[in-house]
């Protein structure tokens, strides 16, 4: 491997049941916590990053270009409306339920919003008594679900649907404000008391008639990534029960593999949409910085945070985004954006568009995630696309970044928490955050000046071509283990895998997208990530929506029809 690239694989012991609480303990006690932070820092390459010579000034959020015409609050609906007259490709193998599916169920009267609420009901007790449970869902509530469906069927038999998505189901993560719910945030003690309103998201769903069906399971606090959750039970993957999810929004990714929406609402802060959506087989969205309001999302990591979608379908995700992105004034963020287009989208000649590829760091993967994705991009270049190398240094120092930038944020969002319910938290939730008090300030600015100069580096990869392409993940959905559950686990060596390509376009704020490149021979999904310039989702959506053409749907073993 060249020199410039920098990342390695890891080797750190696995821990569990009693080794893991005693190992807790000693990293939370004054006393011990000497023994052991020092060769933590080192090994997860803090000591190194503060050793590096770096004269960037500190960049505290992604450096996103604004609009020279910033949009104006609604522009979206003009794409939503265009993709409403748009009739997508049939989808190779397995047809997941669409959004076009419903909306010509519901309109040709084959079946109602009504129908599918009582089939949604149903299969929420299934996904919780089947063996094992499911635990797609942290809550729902009946009246509720049946009475925006009521609302949702009398608007379409008198001839008035608020838009495509009018009866949709719609799963939404919990992190984040959902009227009449609570936000757990994957915790076992937050969320007791209603929100007090609907985060700009999920009220852009509701505004379109989305029916929203309940709150779903989710990676506690969002620092993990395999989708674990000691109060809520662990997500199962709906491909193979016995297998992650990812995280942190596994509940939502497992809920559209499982067919429980064509879409759903998920948030990423370090991979969290595009992880789970690559384990699941499904498509999922991380827009750019700031193209999506964080306005009712949980506050936890401000500087990368995303909301995106979830979906089975890429054109399900140019839905999806179409109705939530755009500028929004109770996020001052959103504001300097352009207008959000779906410009090209349906365009399967590819000739225009130029892919870079880093080979060493594409190829840091298990052998059958290379040759998945490989396959993919030998189909893509069969519809025209360019291939350029590229190189991309500074990679390890960017991991490194992210790591100090996401979990000094969430320390400092839950720092009211964390003297009553530290305790309340699991295991990985508690190493996590003890291990990350360690860092100090100088180490944050060091992180701010790292962001300054990766950004900087991939926008001069970006120059050259259009999209840069990697594996989602350099594993498939992990096993869950038995000697994890209930509790849980601590692996940094499998995580260190599943994280390698996610987090650099946190750090700087690109848009990043997730879509299956294939399965394994064990029938696990293979997902493949493109990562964009600054404003061009469509120019993502539309790759993911090419290369639908190219890989052949299988059906996952957990999967309800709720249209049949």
């Amino acid at each position: 491997m060249p020199e410039t690239y920098d990342l390695k694989s890891v080797k750190l012991p696995r821990m569990t049941g009693s080794i893991l609480k005693a190992f807790t303990a000693m990293l939370e006690s004054p006393v011990t916590r000497w023994l052991l932070i020092n060769n933590l820092l080192k090994q997860g390459g803090i000591l190194a990053l503060r050793e590096m010579s770096v004269d960037e000034p500190p960049t505290f959020q992604p450096p996103v270009p604004p609009a020279a015409q910033p949009s104006t609050e609604g522009q979206n609906m003009h794409a939503l409306i265009a993709l409403a007259d748009f009739k997508p490709q049939a989808q190779k193998g397995f047809n997941f339920n669409t959004i076009m599916d419903y909306a010509v169920a519901y309109r040709s009267g084959a079946t109602t919003p009504e129908t599918v609420a009582e089939h949604i009901l149903a299969a929420f007790k299934d996904s919780q008594t089947c063996d094992p449970s499911m635990n797609i869902f942290i809550t729902w509530m009946k009246d509720d679900l049946m009475a925006q469906a009521n609302s949702a069927t009398e608007r379409i038999r008198s001839g008035n649907p608020l838009s495509i998505m009018d009866g949709v189901p719609v799963p939404v993560k919990d992190e984040i404000d959902m009227l009449p719910f609570g936000t757990t945030v994957g915790t076992s003690f937050l969320g007791t008391t209603p929100a007090k309103q609907d985060s700009t998201v999920v009220a852009r769903m509701r505004a379109a008639g989305a029916m929203l069906i309940g709150k779903c399971n989710m990676h506690e606090i969002g620092i993990g990534v395999t989708g674990q959750n000691p109060h809520h039970g662990t997500v199962r993957n709906p491909y193979n029960p016995n297998h992650h999810t990812g995280g942190s929004s596994s509940g939502p990714a497992a809920a559209v593999a499982a067919g429980f929406g064509p879409v759903a609402i998920g948030a990423d802060g370090g991979g969290s949409i595009r992880l789970p959506a690559g384990f699941c087989g499904v498509v999922g969205l991380k827009p750019t910085f700031s193209r999506i309001s964080e306005f009712g999302a949980a506050p936890l990591c401000w500087s990368v945070a995303h909301i995106g979608p979830i979906a089975a379908t890429a054109y399900d995700a140019a839905i999806g985004y179409s109705i939530l992105a755009g500028s929004d004034p109770k996020d001052s963020h959103t504001l300097n954006q352009p207008e959000v287009t779906l410009t090209g989208f349906n365009q399967l000649d590819l000739s225009d568009l130029t892919l870079g590829i880093y080979w060493p760091w594409f190829r840091h993967s298990t052998p059958e995630v290379v040759s998945g994705c490989e396959t993919l991009l030998n189909g893509l270049k069969s519809l025209g696309v360019g291939i350029r190398e590229v190189e991309i240094p500074g990679l390890d120092a960017a991991r490194v970044a992210h790591i100090i930038s996401i979990t000094s944020e969430m320390n400092a969002a839950l720092e009211c928490y964390y003297k009553d319910h530290r305790k309340d938290y699991s295991q990985e939730v508690r190493i996590n955050l003890s291990l990350s008090r360690a860092f100090t300030p100088q180490d944050y600015i060091q992180s701010q000046r790292i962001r300054t100069r990766f950004s900087n580096t991939m926008e001069q990869v970006l120059k050259q071509v259009d999209v840069i392409v990697t594996p989602t993940s350099a594993v498939t959905a992990p096993p869950i283990r038995p000697d994890s559950l209930p509790d849980g686990d601590s692996d940094l060596t499998l995580l260190t895998e599943i994280m390698r390509y996610a987090t650099p376009a946190n750090l700087t704020g690109h848009p990043a997208i997730s879509f299956p490149a294939g399965y394994t021979p064990q029938g696990l999904p293979i997902g493949f990530q493109a990562i964009g310039r600054y404003w061009q989702e469509h120019t993502l959506l539309r790759l993911a929506y090419a290369a639908e053409g190219l890989v052949e749907r299988r059906k996952p073993q957990i999967y309800f029809d709720l249209l049949g």
